[in-house]
């Protein structure tokens, strides 16, 4: 099959969408990922391990701030007129077989495609879009969103989220089957190795964003003896200098940037846990699957996560890690407890690898994606 996947960022860094694209790939699928050059910093064609990307630029920057969400609305309906223009004019010469749509804020391209075109159309949800928005838009214009997609969704052929605390939310607005293909990561070994690395470490890579306590995980690690943290993503501009700055000011908080998600598995396994405290409120990221859990499973390091979220959820069940109180008072006695507690460290990782062999693996993942790709 021929299949034209949207996302609405450069994908340069998102490893749900790479990983999906690359199983395709391997199965004898072509894959072409038309994304959103927000920045205008990334190289607009790259065929990367055999997919073929074409990232577009809109005329308009992206600004942030409350008021700047009219804007980036404008902004955003002319990406996705241009993305559907595009794929029009590649139709011709590889005339694609599906439409892949990652997260709502690309699904309109896929329904006008599949209109046009007549090909079926997989609806990737990653995010409950209106709950996610509703981090910094009036709660009004959110639910906006939400009754946009219940409506959108049945348009949808296939539907698809990263874990049961989404598809939970999804099978309550929709009757259609939801597939769950979570954000797991390749294994890595079948046995047990500890990090090498002598200095206690903490790791956090990923979104940096206020929801994600990282401001408070400096304030927990500063001047606490024996703990090295090290932090790295990408996320908006005026946060991420803040906690640089804030980072700057510890001995012992290391704030590296972005980081190529190829190099995340290796700097996970020398680390001795991974940071992953999500606030409860944010109702998007509640019911979501993190990345971070992925990579500690298959790396077999414990996770620190938070109690009434659905990764801390699996922690409890599988007993792979510490779940805690959202505060930083919880967040420093977890570190503490497992800074001094070898034993139990090497306990709860060898859990959290067995539960990577048995479920939480990208292979098994593939193998439910393929099987939805040989239903079409």
């Amino acid at each position: 099959m021929r299949v034209a996947m949207f996302v609405s960022n450069p994908f340069t860094s998102d490893p749900r969408v790479y990983g999906e694209a690359e199983s395709l790939i391997h199965a004898g699928h072509e894959v072409t990922v038309i994304a959103w050059d927000r920045e205008k910093q990334s190289t607009p064609r790259q065929n990367w391990g055999g997919i073929e990307v074409m990232r577009l630029r809109t005329r308009l920057s992206p600004k942030y701030g409350f008021a700047s969400w009219v804007l980036n609305g404008f902004n955003l309906l002319l990406w996705q007129r241009q993305a559907y223009r595009r794929a029009l004019i590649l139709n011709k010469e590889k005339q694609f077989d599906v439409t892949h749509c990652h997260d709502f804020d690309t699904l309109a391209i896929g329904i006008m495609l599949k209109r046009k075109l007549k090909i079926p159309l997989v609806y990737d949800a990653h995010e409950i879009y209106g709950y996610m928005r509703a981090r910094t838009l009036p709660l009004r214009v959110a639910r906006i969103f939400l009754w946009l997609e219940k409506r959108l969704i049945k348009k949808v052929d296939i539907m698809i989220t990263d874990g049961e605390g989404r598809a939970r939310y999804f099978a309550g607005i929709t009757g259609k089957p939801i597939s769950v293909i979570m954000n797991c990561k390749p294994l890595q070994s079948l046995e047990y190795h500890p990090p090498d690395n002598e200095n206690f470490t903490l790791l956090y890579i990923g979104i940096l964003w206020k929801s994600r306590m990282l401001m408070e995980l400096v304030e927990a690690v500063k001047e606490l003896p024996g703990v090295r943290c090290i932090i790295g993503g990408t996320g908006q501009p005026g946060y991420v200098e803040t906690l640089k700055d804030e980072c700057s000011k510890t001995t012992n908080a290391s704030f590296l940037g972005r980081v190529p998600f190829d190099q995340v598995i290796a700097m996970t396994r020398k680390a001795h846990a991974v940071v992953c405290m999500i606030d409860p409120t944010d109702l998007n990221n509640r019911l979501g699957m993190a990345n971070k859990l992925g990579e500690a499973m298959v790396c077999g390091r414990p996770i620190i996560c938070t109690k009434g979220t659905y990764s801390g959820e699996i922690t409890e069940r599988e007993q792979s890690g510490l779940v805690i109180e959202n505060s930083v008072e919880a967040l420093r006695g977890a570190i503490v407890k497992l800074r001094d507690d070898p034993a139990l460290r090497e306990r709860l990782g060898r859990n959290a690898l067995k539960a990577a062999i048995a479920k939480y693996n990208w292979q098994k993942q593939e193998e439910k994606l393929l099987a939805l790709y040989q239903s079409l």
